[in-house]
């Protein structure tokens, strides 16, 4: 969050305004809306795959697009040099959010973004052992603009946190090829299990983006999320958490990007903060479980989660 606020802010002033896709993480979403706001900065959320929204979302102030995708945690893909070509011509400059798919899988400034940010708490450190963020674009950008705001402003990195995520990234590679082909397996065996309502996940073929999944990344990634029957929010939300309690093997924490498979509830973690109507508007139902598939034994996965799953089908 200091990465994607210093972004903003070096770019930004009051009076500005901000195009952003609506299926974001929750902490950006209360700093697009409830915090930029006091700073005379305004934003307009958008479908992320509708390109005629973000073209009509256009005002003559409008400075800024800001995508994630995958997004966060429905895994919506958004076609990255199509919305760029649409923030060219407004001269906005255009970020994006790759924390899901790090440059492994994925590298947003050749199809058109100005400016990557990253989690690095995520996949970059990728054992859950310090927080940091990154910042990628020009050097104009990053030393002229970015460089003062931290360095007046305070949002750095300490320099032990900085080794443990460059030491990290030494085996980043070889753990995304492993994460992604573990949670195209888990995903798969998800989809034909009869508690679950639906699977989202970039890699499966039912996914909506898969197309523009294939074109834009070199596969489907760790993170999945998938979404359990039941009658009424309320029985959504009990299944969910018979699910999640249940796990023996997984870590339930909202952090993802570790070599350990962690599971989430979206609507009470990473995006409690939020109003109901805008979880509704994102699709993140009582239901919803987000895993971030490790390293593990794919095996000892599916009976990890078949305890809780069983139980509620």
């Amino acid at each position: 969050m200091s990465a994607t606020l210093s972004g903003v802010m070096a770019a930004l002033q009051a009076g500005d305004h901000l195009v952003s896709s609506q299926s974001i993480f929750g902490s950006t979403m209360q700093l697009f809306s409830t915090i930029l706001p006091k700073f005379g900065i305004t934003t307009t959320f958008v479908n992320s795959g509708d390109l005629d929204a973000w073209r009509s979302a256009i005002q003559p102030n409008t400075k800024m697009f800001f995508l994630e995708t995958p997004s966060n945690p429905l895994t919506e893909v958004a076609d990255i040099a199509a919305i760029g070509q649409i923030a060219k011509s407004a001269q906005a400059l255009f970020m994006v959010d790759n924390s899901f798919c790090t440059p492994v899988l994925q590298q947003p400034l050749k199809l058109g973004a100005d400016v990557v940010v990253h989690s690095a708490t995520k996949h970059l450190d990728g054992q859950g052992r310090v927080m940091g963020g990154a910042l990628v674009g020009s050097r104009a950008f990053i030393i002229d603009k970015v460089f003062p705001f931290v360095r007046t402003a305070g949002p750095t990195l300490s320099p032990f946190n900085a080794w443990v995520l460059l030491k990290g990234m030494e085996t980043l590679g070889i753990r995304i090829e492993r994460h992604s082909s573990n949670a195209l397996q888990l995903a798969r065996w998800l989809e034909t299990h009869p508690a679950v309502n639906q699977v989202f996940y970039p890699g499966l073929e039912s996914h909506p983006q898969y197309e523009i999944a294939r074109r834009q990344q070199k596969a489907g990634g760790a993170v999945l999320s998938f979404e359990l029957k039941g009658a009424t929010p309320q029985t959504q939300r009990a299944n969910a958490w018979g699910v999640i309690d249940r796990t023996q093997v997984c870590s339930i924490t909202a952090n993802l990007g570790d070599t350990r498979t962690t599971i989430t509830h979206p609507a009470s973690t990473t995006h409690g903060r939020i109003t109901p109507e805008a979880r509704a508007a994102a699709g993140i139902s009582e239901g919803l479980i987000r895993l971030s598939v490790g390293l593990e034994d794919v095996a000892d996965l599916r009976a990890d989660l078949a305890r809780g799953l069983d139980a509620a089908s």
